[in-house]
This record gives C-alpha cells, sequence and structure tokens, in this order.
C-alpha cells in the first residue's frame, strides 16, 4: 500500500482516538478505519507497514475486528496471502457493531438485573428502595432493548428516512419546537 494522504492519515488517527474512547484498542481502531477507507484488501503486512506497528499487534487486531464481525478475510487471485477487508456498508457496519455491543454489555446487564430482582423477591429481609431501582433499570433496559430490536428490523432505506426525520418526529409527538 502507498503512504497515507493528510486526510486519510488524520481520519485513521481519530478513528483510532475515537475508538479508546468507546473502549476499543487504538491499534484495532485505527486498522479498522484503514480497512474501511481501503479501496481494495490488504494483507496484514501492508497494514503493519503503513500504520508503523508490529505485525503480532496487526495479527490480534485483525482477529479482534473479525470476531467483531466487521472485517472478512478475503483472497485475492495471485497471492498467497491473507487479505482484509471492512464492511463497507456504514450502515450495515453500524448495525453489527450495535449487535454486538448489545450482545456483550446489555444482554449480561439483563440477566444480572433479573437474577437480583429474583433474589429480592426471595429475601424478606430485601430493601425495597434497591429492588424498585433495579425494576426502574430492568424495565428501560427492555424498553430500550424492544425498540432498538425493532429499528434494527427496518431495511436501510427506511431506516435513514427515520433517522433525517428529526424534528418532524417531535412534531408528530406533539413536542411542538
Amino acid at each position: 500500500m502507498k503512504a497515507l494522504s493528510q486526510v486519510q492519515q488524520k481520519f485513521v488517527l481519530h478513528w483510532g482516538e475515537m475508538g479508546t474512547r468507546w473502549g476499543i484498542n487504538r491499534t484495532v481502531a485505527q486498522i479498522h478505519a484503514l480497512l474501511f477507507i481501503s479501496p481494495v484488501p490488504l494483507n496484514a503486512e501492508d497494514i503493519a507497514d503503513t500504520l508503523t506497528v508490529a505485525r503480532s499487534n496487526v495479527s490480534t487486531s485483525l482477529k479482534e475486528l473479525q470476531a467483531w464481525g466487521i472485517v472478512r478475510l478475503v483472497h485475492v487471485m495471485g497471492d498467497k496471502r491473507d487479505h482484509f477487508e471492512s464492511m463497507k456498508d456504514v450502515w450495515e457496519m453500524f448495525r453489527v457493531v450495535l449487535d454486538e455491543r448489545k450482545k456483550r454489555e446489555v444482554d449480561p446487564m439483563l440477566t444480572v438485573l433479573r437474577d437480583c430482582i429474583i433474589e429480592a423477591e426471595k429475601d424478606k429481609q430485601a430493601d425495597e428502595h434497591t429492588e424498585a431501582k433495579l425494576r426502574e433499570l430492568l424495565e428501560f433496559f427492555e424498553t430500550t432493548t424492544g425498540w432498538y430490536q425493532q429499528v434494527r428490523a427496518l431495511p436501510t432505506p427506511a431506516l435513514t428516512r427515520f433517522m433525517k426525520l428529526g424534528d418532524k418526529a417531535r412534531k408528530a409527538l406533539g413536542l411542538g419546537e
């Protein structure tokens, strides 16, 4: 791969910074950014050279990106090396990321909240305030999860129209200006 342009460097570096804020390793995020903007699949050596990171770090990062489902292994005619490409459809990529975050973060929280509530119901000395707050939190997570599942099922054109409604949705709900 040729050297990155100023714009490409800026994007890759910023995506890496944003990744750290989202709890993603900086190199993982930078590799994803590089693959996302690359017009062709890249092999691990090209990625390591372009980002000046260790080849072992690239391999580990690529495995993580594949586990997330946003990078896949591809083969290039005439080249025995493995190449990698990012999902290119932004909407589908964010759906996959949200699905994975739900699976890793929200679903376990729902399980713990349900378990805590069941335990609190059995405990005669349970703190009513705590139980009420747990129920409130469980209702919030169940409501938002249900909403997400409905929105997740929308085809991309419908989802983009829905997301662009903005103030029109507020007005339709009678929330005014």
